[in-house]
């Protein structure tokens, strides 16, 4: 057991990540060392950040409070905490269910935790959004709301983090700059609904006008979009997008599903006919660009009309990047309140199954066509015989990614390079440095 040592263990989403940098820069702050993920934590202090999202993310979050409050009786750890979404949920039938933890926080006070081992909250960092990155030193991500006004059927996230609230531009950009002098290059700009920043603020969406002066900054040469909301989608961003070099032509919009009745049902307040011409002027306003989405089977209702549907929107959308899950009841929700769960697991599975299987020869394809084309391509890491890297239409971990065999041309971590394409598998390319 390392003293003063702290393991910090995060579940979930890069959101939460963002969380768990601050809580590790505060930390370092008061003289304490950290690692983050280890696969053996052996810290006095263990915190575990968790993820409420859907049942399955709760399951893992929940095992591994477990394993670790074992470890605790077994004296392998002395002090355990737990933060984040699943314990602002559940604070009080946690406490009740796993009381080896020392103390549960949720989403929002977490930086509490300093103060509660004794430590000044004066020697806390001057600026809030200051962290320890855990990410490889080139890339980053920024947080720029937390919160969501969206009313979506099946979601658990607005009674978990409450409603829409929009950071300070200017601390957003001075977080950039912040950023940037550490050596990042490259920025994943997140929230649960970017499209709404700002309207919390002055009822207008300022979303373009943020990314704009992010992408002015000297030093941040790629800026890449999570987590767009398909209504009331603002227009303007998408000039930016196709104006401003270092904004990569990448954006992750969820959709859910494209069947009129389901979506009324999922309270998207869109159809079908507005999502497709809004891909359509996506797509012509910004050639080339790459669009990834998510989508849902097996919400309470859906019908195999429904679904045949939605295989047909994915044959004629051909997302670049898509991923998909089965519909989870979270209790609370206005689908779990106002639907029975009628879809049988058996039936969401065989449909999630058909729905990626179309996917992966979609990707196949897109990912041939690239072959023999010059890309311009960061270098993550070394693994293999193979440097990996990305192209600007790939986020780090959930996209495809580039191999480069080591022979020949030694590589640097964190640098471009123009890479032509070699070959192509579904997920991945094959590429040589020119």
């Amino acid at each position: 057991m390392k003293k003063n040592h702290v393991d910090v263990i995060t579940m979930g989403c890069s959101k939460n990540l963002v969380d768990s940098e601050q809580l590790i820069r505060l930390f370092e702050e008061h003289g304490y060392t950290c690692s983050h993920d280890s696969s053996h934590p052996n810290g006095e202090i263990v915190v575990v950040n968790t993820c409420g999202f859907i049942e399955k993310a709760k399951e893992e979050s929940i095992n591994m409070i477990l394993q670790l409050a074992q470890a605790k009786e077994q004296g392998r750890i002395k002090q355990l905490f737990v933060m984040g979404c699943l314990s602002q949920r559940y604070q009080q039938e946690l406490e009740k269910e796993i009381p080896q933890v020392d103390k549960y926080y949720g989403k929002f006070n977490f930086k509490q935790l300093l103060n509660d081992l004794g430590q000044s909250a004066e020697k806390q960092v001057d600026q809030g959004y200051q962290r320890h990155l855990t990410t490889p030193k080139h890339y980053a991500y920024v947080k720029i709301s937390e919160g969501c006004n969206r009313h979506c059927a099946y979601c658990a996230i607005p009674i978990i983090t409450g409603k829409h609230v929009s950071r300070e531009k200017e601390e957003i950009l001075a977080e950039v700059k912040d950023l940037v002098a550490q050596g990042v290059k490259e920025f994943q700009i997140i929230a649960q609904e970017l499209t709404y920043y700002g309207v919390d603020i002055d009822g207008k969406q300022h979303i373009a006008e943020l990314v704009a002066d992010m992408a002015d900054i000297p030093g941040v040469e790629w800026i890449r979009l999570h987590y767009a909301y398909p209504t009331h989608f603002p227009m303007q961003l998408l000039d930016v997008m196709r104006e401003k070099p270092n904004v990569c032509k990448y954006l992750d919009i969820a959709l859910q599903h494209i069947s009129d009745s389901m979506l009324k049902r999922m309270r998207r307040e869109t159809s079908k006919k507005e999502t497709y011409d809004l891909l359509a002027a996506i797509r012509e306003k910004v050639p080339g660009i790459a669009l990834r989405t998510t989508l849902m089977v097996g919400f309470p209702g859906e019908t195999e009309q429904d679904f045949d549907e939605l295989m047909e929107f994915v044959k004629t959308a051909r997302f670049e990047r898509m991923g998909a899950f089965t519909y989870s009841e979270e209790e609370q929700t206005y689908s779990a309140l106002h639907y029975e769960d009628n879809v049988p697991e058996s039936v969401k599975e065989k449909r999630l199954d058909r729905l990626m299987n179309l996917q992966q020869e979609i990707s196949a394809q897109l990912q041939q066509e690239m072959v023999g084309k010059v890309y311009k391509v960061i270098i993550d890491r070394k693994e293999g015989d193979y440097y990996v890297g990305r192209t600007e239409y790939s986020s780090p971990e959930v996209d495809p990614e580039v191999l480069i065999p080591c022979e020949g041309k030694r590589l640097t971590k964190g640098k471009f390079y123009q890479v032509k394409m070699t070959d192509a598998e579904e997920f991945d390319l094959y590429g040589v440095v020119v």
